[in-house]
């Protein structure tokens, strides 16, 4: 599988990532049988977070992939502080709870670094400063090689990407949410990649699409219009389908380093995987997708 650079580091991701917040304990062997097969089919960026499953996640991960650990990229983030019940937490930005949480998460990996270091969030009233203190802190203390964040927010990326060595920006990025668009020309101008979690869109982007209740909605779109869009879409991609077409619009973009799609079955991943046997999207599919699926804007956080 073919990689990109991240920002201006020295780690190379593979064009589709693997977003670990799709497993979980209910499938049972079933987690590692994804995880391993991810490995096999040449993806080497795994990316969790010490909320997912408040920090099962992180420890099965940790323990799946300890051993090939020097072959991956594996990422991680943090920012949430859990209550004691663990059953709900609040946002936390302060550098004591990111350096404390962040130990935890190591202990969690089974790992004594970690390659990428993500804030879970963030807004334009957090102590920023502070914030990217602990982050540069624990850079120079050698256990996190480089730091990024994952928010949605313009007013708050453009802080961090002006303040900080931030590498990376997460943001939930697919034909149903083309909005982080606006922001690709500036990112692509500081040398910022962008990590694309949800690309298929919760499954909307996929051939299990018209298995989804027409009554349901991601974001401003009702399932019913999902499906008619996906429809007419179908009739100009060729080879693909439309989650191959829905990844690989997303990685056409250059300043997209990785697509960091999920899965909760080995079936699911291979499908995915098949978006890089097929022929890449034309121009002509692209603004065929790009009238189809029209982007907005962020209407928020902007100052």
């Amino acid at each position: 599988m073919n990689k990109r650079r991240l920002g201006s580091s020295d780690l190379y991701v593979s064009e589709l990532g693997f977003g670990c917040m799709s497993l979980a304990p209910e499938l049972g062997n079933e987690n590692e049988k994804i995880l391993r097969t991810a490995l096999e089919q040449g993806i080497n960026y795994f990316d969790t977070a010490d909320l997912y499953g408040f920090g099962w996640n992180e420890e099965f991960v940790g323990k799946t992939l300890k051993d090939v650990r020097q072959d991956i990229i594996l990422a991680t983030k943090g920012g949430n502080e859990w209550n004691q019940s663990k059953d709900g937490w609040n946002w936390n930005p302060s550098k004591k709870h990111i350096k404390s949480a962040f130990k935890d998460s190591l202990k969690r990996l089974q790992t004594d670094y970690i390659d990428l270091y993500q804030l879970h969030g963030g807004t334009i009233d957090d102590p920023m400063d502070e914030t990217i203190e602990a982050f540069e802190e624990l850079v120079s203390e050698g256990h996190v090689r480089y730091y990024g964040i994952s928010s949605i927010r313009p007013n708050t990326i453009k802080y961090y990407a002006e303040h900080s060595n931030i590498q990376s920006v997460m943001m939930q990025y697919s034909l149903l949410d083309r909005r982080p668009e606006e922001l690709f020309s500036y990112l692509k101008e500081q040398n910022i990649s962008v990590i694309a979690r949800g690309p298929v869109a919760k499954g909307w982007l996929s051939e299990k699409v018209f298995e989804k209740n027409p009554e349901g909605h991601y974001l401003n779109d009702t399932g019913s219009d999902i499906q008619q869009k996906v429809e007419k879409a179908k009739h100009i991609l060729r080879d693909k389908n439309i989650t191959h077409a829905a990844l690989q619009y997303v990685l056409s973009q250059p300043v997209v380093a990785t697509a960091t799609a999920g899965a909760s079955s080995v079936e699911q991943l291979l499908e995915n995987i098949k978006t890089f046997d097929r022929s890449a999207l034309t121009k002509e599919e692209i603004a065929t997708l790009n009238t189809l699926f029209p982007a907005e804007i962020y209407e928020t956080h902007r100052a």
